[in-house]
């Protein structure tokens, strides 16, 4: 029987701690990017003058349909379907997402903020 001992473990072998809680540390960060950006994308310029703006509402739907991808890929990743040098990539994409998230958020403040100068000076 030891000869089959081997083929119980792990495909790509076992992660260790410190891989574990990188994981973890990176997901809630790019979690917490897509909520914030995903929430703003409908409260931003949301006062008594200003309507839902088509295009923030579509940047945040478009932020939410990449996640969907690298969600899909961290799926595979954990079933053992994805090779182990594919984890660089899942990296790059949650930093991409990050990064897209910034620029959409300084987007909607910018908006915002033009927007509110002027109604201020009445142009």
């Amino acid at each position: 029987m030891d000869g089959y001992e081997s083929l119980d473990r792990p495909l790509f072998g076992v992660s260790t701690r410190r891989e574990r809680l990188l994981n973890l540390v990176v997901g809630f960060a790019v979690s917490i990017f897509v909520i914030v950006t995903f929430i703003l994308s409908f409260a931003s310029c949301s006062g008594q003058d200003y309507n839902l703006r088509g295009n923030d509402v579509f940047f945040g739907i478009c932020i939410a349909l990449v996640c969907s991808s690298l969600v899909i890929l961290i799926y595979w990743y954990r079933e053992g379907d994805v090779n182990p040098k594919f984890k660089r990539l899942i990296y790059f994409m949650s930093a991409t997402i990050v990064f897209l998230c910034v620029c959409a958020n300084v987007y909607f403040h910018f908006h915002c903020t033009a927007l509110q100068q002027n109604n201020t000076t009445g142009t």
